[in-house]
């Protein structure tokens, strides 16, 4: 999934967002799959797969400016964005 910066200067981290929010989609359908099958030591891994992935997208955010991170939030797959509203505090 590939967005154009708006500013050409921003392109590498706006990559790297997008690139953790795929990473966070991922070990979250992971970790609802080792919940569904009750698997703990599986859940606990990617919890904190999810939490790396959240932390260093968000880190990556707030180093944009808002019309960048409003362009980035459109093609985020949803998983993801319910996390925004977690975060929206910071």
């Amino acid at each position: 999934m590939d967005l154009i910066a708006i500013n050409p200067k921003n392109q590498s981290k706006v990559n790297k967002a997008i690139s953790w929010a795929m990473k966070y989609d991922v070990a979250n359908d992971q970790r609802t799959m080792a919940e569904d099958n009750d698997d703990d030591k599986a859940f606990n891994k990617f919890d904190r797969q999810c939490d790396k992935a959240v932390d260093r997208f968000y880190d990556l955010m707030d180093e944009l400016p808002k019309g960048q991170c409003k362009a980035i939030e459109k093609i985020l797959p949803l998983s993801i964005q319910g996390c925004h509203t977690f975060f929206s505090n910071r």
